[in-house]
């Protein structure tokens, strides 16, 4: 009964090592194309969840596509008087 379970036992972990490999994540904030060995990159964008590929045929290229503000220095003018420097972020409106 020993050998029955434990080749049981045996071929679970191999299947449940063999799924795992197989499985990513795309968080939020980031997608994803595939990079196939035979067609190239495919065209579908993947969104964010857990998505399965087959490891030794894809690849997935993972993209940050999350905004970011960035400091933009300008020179204005104060009604005449004399030119300042003002610190703006993209993200301001």
């Amino acid at each position: 009964e020993f050998s029955v379970l434990g080749r049981i036992y045996i071929s679970l972990a191999i299947v449940g090592g063999v799924i795992n490999c197989m499985l990513y994540n795309v968080d939020d904030g980031h997608r994803d194309v595939i990079f196939d060995h035979f067609q190239g990159v495919k065209l579908d964008v993947i969104e964010e969840r857990t998505h399965f590929m087959i490891s030794w045929l894809h690849r997935p290229i993972i993209f940050d596509i999350r905004t970011r503000s960035r400091s933009v220095p300008s020179i204005i003018e104060i009604k005449g008087i004399k030119a300042g420097r003002k610190q703006s972020t993209s993200g301001e409106r």
